[in-house]
C-alpha cells in the first residue's frame, strides 16, 4: 500500500543554468538560501518574528560579456523601426504643412519680391516626392550606421570589461 502524503519538494535544478559569466554572487550568508537566490530543499525558512528572518533577496551579478550577434540583431531591428518612424512622421509633416498651404505661400512670397529666379529652384526641392527620398535615404543610412555602430559598441564592451570586470549590478525581488 503506497503513502500518497505531500513530501517536501526539492526545488529541481533550472533546465537552462546560468552561464558561468553571470552566475550570481549572494551578499552575505542567508540561511536556507542558495546561491540563486532559492531556498535550499529541506530547511525550513525563519519564523516571520524571527530576527534572522532573510529580507527582499538581493543577487549580485557582473555582466561580464556581450554577444555582438545578438547586438547586431537587435540594434538592425530597432533601427529599421527607428527609419520607418523617421519617414512617416517626415511625411505627415509635409502634410500638415501643405495644408497649412504654408509652401504656396512662401511660392507666392518668393513671387512677390521678383526672385523667383534665384529661389524658384530651390522650391522644387520641397516636393512630396523628393522629401520622402530624402527622408529614405537618410533612413537607409542611420539602419546601417546604428546597426554598425551599436556592433562595433558590443565589441568595444567586451574589451573594456575583459580588463575591469564588466558592469555589476545588485537585483532584489520586493
Amino acid at each position: 500500500m503506497s503513502d500518497h502524503s505531500p513530501q517536501p519538494a526539492s526545488i529541481p535544478p533550472p533546465a537552462n543554468p546560468v552561464a558561468p559569466a553571470a552566475r550570481p554572487m549572494t551578499q552575505g550568508h542567508q540561511p536556507g538560501v542558495q546561491a540563486a537566490g532559492q531556498p535550499t530543499a529541506g530547511m525550513n525558512p525563519p519564523a516571520d518574528g524571527d530576527p534572522m528572518a532573510p529580507g527582499p533577496r538581493r543577487v549580485r551579478l557582473a555582466i561580464s560579456r556581450i554577444d555582438p550577434w545578438s547586438v547586431m540583431k537587435l540594434s538592425f531591428l530597432l533601427s529599421i523601426a527607428a527609419g520607418i518612424i523617421l519617414v512617416v512622421a517626415v511625411g505627415l509633416v509635409w502634410v500638415v504643412l501643405n495644408e497649412m498651404e504654408v509652401f504656396a505661400e512662401v511660392r507666392e512670397l518668393v513671387d512677390d519680391i521678383g526672385a523667383q529666379r534665384q529661389f524658384g529652384p530651390i522650391l522644387e526641392y520641397v516636393e512630396f516626392s523628393r522629401v520622402i527620398s530624402a527622408a529614405t535615404v537618410i533612413a537607409v543610412i542611420d539602419i546601417v550606421l546604428l546597426t554598425a555602430l551599436a556592433t562595433l559598441g558590443a565589441f568595444i564592451y567586451n574589451f573594456v570589461a575583459a580588463m575591469v570586470g564588466g558592469l555589476h549590478l545588485t537585483l532584489t525581488d520586493d
